[in-house]
């Protein structure tokens, strides 16, 4: 008995799978150890973020290349049995390979980031976290009206950057188009009226005129892109109803909903300033006298 226990201790793939569970918690006792009392010090999210995340893949690194190392005599006779499960588990897990391929597409490919705000596979949110196999998103939207959070958690397999587009609002540019319509009542002084829309347009949104002008620079000089109007527009046509003018502006991506209430609330008191001249206009309905109808009730 004390033989076949001394031949089990002294086994030599004993000890090599003893000194890889010593070596896989050293490794990770430091890792664990840096993140707790070096990258808590790191005052930016988005660094200690990328911090945690990077000395991640080096414990991951390490621990694969200790188990390599220490079972490099063995490799060679494990090549065929490796190659046949391999096979197999392939052809099983396509899924989990393709999200795995996604996630290193996500990483290498620019396709977002921690912090960016997309929408994948009809998701919009924030991401959150970039996993292997899934990107964890803060959703915005759906119940709640605009660009605001719902509070719900949604997990989405990276293997949708191959099957869908990709919608990134804050990528290279972290900024957006919007724009908002007013209608303004026939016989309104329609120059006076473009020119209140105009400058509630600059005062609102105009401080990001310079900022995004320098991104837009950036973006064409990695693209190829036509120059961009920045600045606040004012365009309007003539329908049925009314004179319709369209505010088209600029705004950052995270400022949609509240920068909209703003350029509404200046328009309003301009409009109201002008005693009369701009009038805002609202769905009429006219109703016409039925023509005169003449019967003959004589048999």
């Amino acid at each position: 008995m004390e033989e076949q226990i001394q031949k089990f201790l002294f086994n030599p793939t004993m000890g090599k799978i003893t000194a890889i569970f010593i070596g896989t918690a050293i490794i990770w006792l430091i890792i664990k150890a840096l993140q707790r009392n070096l990258f808590t010090k790191i005052k930016e999210n988005d660094n200690r973020y990328r911090a945690k995340k990077f000395s991640n893949f080096i414990g991951y690194f390490f621990t694969i290349a200790l188990i390599t190392i220490i079972f490099s005599d063995k490799l060679g006779g494990l090549t065929v049995a490796f190659g046949v499960a391999g096979a197999g588990i392939a052809f099983a897990l396509q899924e989990v390979i393709a999200s795995f391929a996604g996630w290193l597409a996500i990483l290498f490919g620019g396709f977002y980031k921690p912090g960016d705000r997309v929408q994948l596979g009809g998701i919009k949110g924030d991401v959150m976290d970039i996993g292997v196999l899934r990107t964890t998103v803060m959703e915005t939207g759906q119940w709640v009206d605009g660009d605001l959070y719902n509070g719900r958690i949604v997990l989405i397999a990276n293997s949708f950057v191959f099957k869908e587009p990709v919608f990134n609002y804050s990528g290279d540019f972290p900024f957006l188009w919007d724009e908002i319509k007013i209608p303004i009542q026939y016989g309104s002084n329609y120059e006076l009226a473009q020119e209140l829309f105009e400058q509630v347009g600059n005062e609102v949104a105009g401080n990001l005129t310079e900022e995004s002008r320098e991104e837009w620079t950036v973006l064409q000089k990695k693209y190829r892109l036509e120059d961009a109007q920045t600045e606040a527009m004012v365009s309007f046509i003539a329908n049925d109803n009314w004179v319709e003018y369209t505010l088209r502006y600029i705004v950052n991506y995270k400022k949609r909903r509240k920068t909209k209430t703003s350029l509404f609330l200046q328009i309003l008191k301009k409009v109201e300033a002008t005693n009369g001249q701009v009038k805002f206009a609202s769905a009429t309905f006219q109703l016409v006298d039925p023509p005169e109808f003449k019967v003959d009730v004589r048999n």
